[in-house]
């Protein structure tokens, strides 16, 4: 089991604030750091949020351990040609340390604040698969590609210089969905993100995945299982339920949290609750850190795990 953090974006990114987190990741041994990809939340305020490609530049030349990448990038907001060229460049700066998380988009509140395209549910996934289509064969091919779709069209396009990674870095497609999900992890992904299981309920859906896959003609270790999920964890007891209360608005407690899959508990208490995902069959767990200014508690689960 790998355990890394996952923050968001666009809740008060500063240039500051990442690269005090980039190098606290690093320093306390977490596996990796990934972010949202987020103009702004779905409900105002709107606050600070800097540009993904250009936070994941930063941290590829200026930490030499850790994994990384979006959680996810969606194809709504950038062409995926442009997608691919970002991603080998920044994967090859890193010297092979992205990953390459990729989804349709879905939050409606930035698409019409910035002027992007949403698309009903099955425009924006039926956008997607092409996309997906488009950036693997661009990275995968060391020869000019032609491609028609409804949404993008290649000619002879190829992507120089070539990844120096064969195929460029691997790809992540996050998301539960049995019908629209998975088939795409099966058919495009390196490795599947779950999003806030249980462990019973990751479990379930792993086994999904795996006839999914052995249908296809796949062996299901080729694809890496993992889950981002969210995260409390206070000193005692006392302040994981003032945590969780701030956290929800008094709307539910640590049990119910940890019922939708959080992880929530002293410092003694969350290995257990790790250790439970690892046995279900999740092979790295990304926990969301929304404080992100709180470095104090980032060293207390460091050291707890």
């Amino acid at each position: 089991m790998k355990v890394a953090i996952m923050i968001e974006g666009q809740n008060g990114l500063t240039w500051p604030r990442w690269q005090r987190i980039g190098q606290a990741v690093e320093e306390l041994g977490f596996a990796g750091l990934y972010r949202s990809d987020h103009y702004t939340n779905a409900n105002p305020p709107d606050k600070e949020s800097l540009e993904l490609w250009v936070s994941l530049t930063w941290l590829a030349s200026h930490t030499r351990r850790i994994q990384f990448g979006p959680l996810v990038t969606p194809v709504s907001f950038r062409h995926p040609t442009m997608t691919a060229r970002m991603a080998a460049a920044v994967d090859d700066l890193s010297e092979g340390r992205l990953v390459l998380g990729l989804g349709a988009g879905w939050q409606e509140r930035e698409h019409t604040n910035y002027g992007w395209d949403l698309l009903d549910v099955e425009g924006r996934f039926a956008r997607f698969e092409e996309g997906l289509e488009v950036i693997t064969r661009l990275l995968q091919s060391d020869t000019p590609v032609d491609y028609s779709g409804v949404y993008y069209t290649l000619k002879e396009g190829i992507l120089l210089p070539r990844p120096s990674r064969p195929g460029g870095p691997p790809i992540l497609i996050g998301g539960n969905g049995v019908r629209r999900t998975l088939p795409l992890v099966v058919r495009y992904a390196s490795e599947w993100n779950a999003v806030y299981l249980t462990a019973d309920e990751f479990k379930k859906r792993n086994a999904e995945l795996d006839e999914l896959m052995r249908l296809q003609g796949r062996e299901p270790v080729q694809v890496h299982r993992s889950m981002m999920t969210g995260c409390v964890i206070g000193r005692n007891r006392a302040e994981v339920d003032r945590k969780v209360e701030a956290r929800t608005q008094g709307r539910r407690t640590s049990r119910e949290l940890r019922q939708h899959g959080v992880i929530v508990g002293t410092p003694e208490e969350i290995p257990e609750q790790i250790a439970s995902l690892e046995q279900a069959g999740v092979q790295r767990v990304m926990l969301q850190w929304l404080d992100l200014d709180d470095l104090a508690g980032l060293e207390r689960l460091a050291k707890s795990i």
